[in-house]
């Protein structure tokens, strides 16, 4: 385990640099690193950005990296071809959409066609047109899978995924229905929809009201990753992109977002862009940010690197996302529900048993929550989507 631990932590690193300052330099890596650098770009959704920016001479390598770019082509004109029929359907049903992140990113030309992985499609949709907007998805050939606080995921009907490394052109393009775009740090909710679903948004599909909104999505989003150390490289890629196109004023959309409330949550994801990607950001942002930044998260903040707070870490951290918590009371209530986690943590883990691939006939899922609560404490609780993706690349030919 320690091999892989290095290994993930090597490569991952590696990659990170390679994306925010291209060298043409192969690296010295063994047969293990190339196959954990295949799972790594592949779980941070990387694999067809690194087809050009690194041109590697590694024969796995490069054909893994240039079929990625073939199938996230192909899925990008099957999603296209998706939200062009959500248009269609949407405006004459009188329903307004914003489609987000991913979708929202080809627009303005950070990416070209096949740069961007996109797993799914997700739709903002006012609260009283939630109901409508979900029977245009039943309309459309879809089933809704499950709800949580967060969204309803709707799934095509009689599709599934197929068992794969990365991107596959025919992976089921599930979509996402939001009525509100917030995340829990670890606890507190912040709430940026008011940012992004206009009062004057039209039926069909609509685009964020500014790049100001759609960092502020991204940016929370990100927040909300850090806290369940579930960040990945291609957010950090989005920010740095959009951030170099942001003007001074556009920035202050964050201090406008959560109704006065200054952002304190935006620094960490911020801080650990400007680790790989200096010039994007600037350091007058970063002090505007820290000040309002409560005191512990803001010194995490200074020393997180990609591979501790993403799916690169082999083992679960017991307490991840207790450094959010902004009082005594909020990290009391924090380590309550960790011991008896409450009825909805419980449904959204039925739920992610039943439909993630990586979780399904894993031995560890069945275990009880007091082993593995007591495993997780102990430090040795494996992360089974860092596992799946690396037992994938190392069965690849």
């Amino acid at each position: 385990m320690k091999t892989l631990r290095q290994g993930l932590r090597r490569t991952t690193e590696a990659l990170a640099r390679q994306l925010a300052r291209p060298t043409e330099a192969t690296p010295d890596w063994n047969e293990l690193e190339w196959q954990l650098a295949m799972a790594v770009a592949a779980a941070h959704g990387v694999s067809p950005l690194l087809g050009t920016l690194a041109p590697w001479q590694h024969g796995a390598w490069s054909r893994f990296v240039a079929e990625q770019r073939a199938h996230v082509l192909h899925r990008h004109r099957r999603i296209q071809v998706l939200l062009e029929r959500l248009a269609e359907t949407a405006h004459a049903a009188g329903v307004a959409l914003v489609p987000l992140k991913g979708a929202a990113l080809h627009g303005p030309g950070l990416y070209l066609p096949g740069d961007r992985p996109m797993a799914d499609i997700d739709l903002l949709v006012d609260g009283r047109d939630a109901d409508r907007a979900a029977r245009l998805l039943l309309e459309l050939g879809y089933e809704e899978s499950f709800a949580q606080w967060k969204h309803r995921v709707f799934k095509p009907v009689a599709d599934s995924p197929p068992a794969v490394l990365g991107e596959h052109r025919d992976t089921p393009v599930n979509i996402e229905l939001h009525t509100r775009i917030q995340e829990r740090l670890p606890l507190s909710t912040v709430d940026v929809t008011a940012r992004i679903l206009a009062p004057d948004a039209r039926p069909g599909l609509n685009a964020y009201p500014s790049n100001g909104a759609l960092m502020c999505h991204l940016l929370l989003h990100a927040a909300g990753n850090l806290c369940n150390r579930t960040t990945r490289l291609i957010q950090l890629n989005d920010i740095a992109l959009l951030a170099m196109r942001m003007l001074p004023d556009d920035w202050n959309v964050l201090w406008q977002a959560t109704d006065g409330e200054a952002p304190w949550w935006a620094l960490p994801p911020l801080a650990l862009v400007a680790r790989y990607y200096p010039h994007a950001i600037s350091p007058d942002l970063l002090a505007r940010l820290a000040a309002c930044c409560p005191p512990v998260l803001r010194a995490v903040a200074r020393r997180q690197d990609l591979t501790r707070m993403s799916c690169s870490a082999l083992w679960l951290h017991p307490l991840a996302g207790i450094e959010w918590s902004r009082s005594l009371g909020e990290a009391r209530h924090y380590l309550a529900n960790r011991i008896s986690p409450p009825a909805e943590a419980i449904a959204e883990r039925q739920a992610m048993v039943r439909t993630q691939l990586w979780l399904q006939g894993q031995r560890w899922v069945g275990l009880s929550r007091g082993r593995r609560m007591l495993a997780s404490l102990a430090g040795r609780a494996p992360r089974m989507d860092t596992l799946y993706v690396v037992r994938t690349a190392l069965r690849q030919p």
